[in-house]
């Protein structure tokens, strides 16, 4: 997922200010629990996107909703909606995430099947790619999808391994179309 310039620069000033202040890893747990709650949430994800509902009235509801947030947090919250980046927000918070994340050496793994695997298929899969760091840590999350017909799509950070049924079919379809 590309992220935008304002979720990158918002990131990494409070990564910065974080730092500094000792507390990166608590901001880190709740810009975790943000992104979930914006992404789990249509209506809050539309409340914070109109222009019609002004900047107070969305700070003093992002304040109850978030009420157990640090200062550090709730004041971010608070400098992103009188800023006009409310609609930034969850791609703030992930982007903070995957920048801690880089710094303590954890890599984001998506393996996405077209039936669920067993561990030790999966630990296959992992060992044999090229792509994985195996001296840093990952977190994996897996993702069914049946169009893939068999195969896999492994990706890690912004590199892809597409090694699916579906796009050798694809590949297969353009060379009889081109021949």
């Amino acid at each position: 997922m590309l992220t935008s310039k304002v979720a990158k620069r918002y990131a990494q000033g409070l990564l910065n200010f974080t730092q500094e202040a000792g507390s990166t890893d608590s901001v880190y747990t709740e810009m975790g629990d943000l992104a979930k709650t914006v992404a789990g949430s249509k209506e809050l994800q539309n409340f914070f996107a109109s222009p019609v509902i002004e900047g107070k009235k969305k700070i003093s509801i992002a304040l109850e909703i978030f009420k157990d947030f640090s200062p550090v947090t709730q004041s971010l919250l608070q400098l992103i909606i009188k800023q006009g980046r409310e609609q930034h927000m969850q791609n703030i918070a992930q982007e903070f995430i995957n920048k801690v994340d880089e710094i303590n050496g954890v890599q984001r793994v998506t393996l996405t099947t077209a039936a669920q695997l067993s561990e030790e298929n999966i630990s296959k899969v992992l060992k044999s790619s090229s792509l994985l760091n195996h001296d840093n840590k990952f977190e994996i999350s897996t993702v069914i999808d049946p169009s893939l017909l068999g195969g896999y799509i492994l990706r890690v950070g912004d590199q892809r391994i597409d090694a699916s049924v579906r796009s050798k079919l694809g590949k297969l379809r353009k060379e009889f179309q081109l021949n």
